[in-house]
């Protein structure tokens, strides 16, 4: 029960994060003119959404449920959990190269700070999901699916 509240936890403040990152592209577009839309691209994302905030990759690909990625098994999930993290924090790494605008750069640091944590606290559920298992079936199965597993030698 105890990876379940963690995980659940971490997703409602990943959750925040989406609302976050989505008012700070509200505040940078609420009120841009006809000419600064077409001049910096935003055109095209205009005719569909005006100024909405509606979550996209920066290629331009609409977030998808295919970005959440479950096994249900616990090391497997684990890994895709800090593997996600730290394309988070590659993310705001990224912006803070691009972005000098203080308004943007502190809370996208705050951001990348709390992806950090999360990276962390995903490796030590995996170090403690790594300690409970039994280690010579470590990558065969998982223990609380396939209990028949045990029985081999």
């Amino acid at each position: 029960m105890q990876r379940v509240n963690c995980v659940c936890s971490t997703g409602t403040e990943e959750l925040g994060h989406l609302e976050m990152i989505g008012a700070i592209v509200y505040q940078l577009t609420r009120n841009l003119s006809m000419e600064e839309i077409k001049k910096s691209g935003y055109d095209t994302y205009f005719v569909d959404h005006t100024t909405g905030v509606y979550p996209l990759a920066a290629s331009g690909m609409p977030f998808t449920a295919t970005y959440l990625q479950s096994k249900g098994d616990v090391i497997t999930d684990l890994h895709e959990n800090l593997a996600a993290e730290q394309k988070a924090r590659t993310t705001y790494d990224n912006i803070l190269r691009l972005v000098d605008d203080p308004d943007v750069r502190e809370p996208i640091k705050f951001l990348r700070e709390r992806e950090i944590v999360h990276y962390q606290r995903f490796g030590e559920g995996l170090r403690l999901a790594t300690d409970k298992l039994n280690e010579k079936n470590f990558y065969a199965f998982n223990p609380s699916f396939d209990k028949h597993c045990n029985r081999r030698k």
